[in-house]
């Protein structure tokens, strides 16, 4: 039994701004996952400025705390 005919449907039915469209909405895929690392990146180095400034507070107010109680108590 013979097959019939395979028609040129593909060219049809494709979009002719398809191409263009796919190409807008992978750049918008690329410039959106660019953005989310470098928003993990950022959020990361707020993170460790963060976690310095409190470990140096924390010892500053240590160091203040223990000149006070060597200088009323004489220790």
């Amino acid at each position: 039994m013979a097959l019939p005919e395979r028609k040129e449907v593909e060219e049809e039915l494709l979009d002719p701004t398809a191409v263009q469209q796919a190409y807008r909405r992978e750049r918008l895929r690329r410039r959106a996952r660019e953005q989310r690392a470098r928003e993990r990146q950022l959020a990361g180095l707020r993170f460790w400025l963060a976690v310095t400034a409190v470990i140096g507070t924390s010892i500053g107010l240590a160091i203040v705390i223990w000149h006070e109680i060597h200088r009323l108590f004489g220790l």
